[in-house]
């Protein structure tokens, strides 16, 4: 198994996707908010994600709060609330 990526290039919300099989965790990249990581995410879901018409869309009704997420432990932040 291993890692899947795809990228969004028509999507004003995501810019890319990349999934970790063995793990079953998604990791999003945000264009305004940065990378997030979404676990226990079933394969099927990132493939249907890769495919969706409207990627934002796709992610608000399937993957927005049905999976537990953080923000990516390796971003850096700077600022008051690093």
């Amino acid at each position: 198994m291993g890692m899947r990526a795809c990228r969004f290039k028509q999507s004003s919300m995501i810019e890319r996707a990349a999934y970790d099989e063995d793990a079953q965790s998604l990791c999003l990249s945000f264009k305004q908010t940065g990378k997030y990581v979404y676990y226990d995410v079933p394969a099927q879901v990132f493939d249907a994600l890769c495919k969706a018409v409207s990627v934002g869309a796709f992610f608000n009704t399937q993957i927005k709060g049905r999976f537990r997420c953080r923000r990516d432990p390796e971003r850096r932040r700077f600022g008051p609330n690093a």
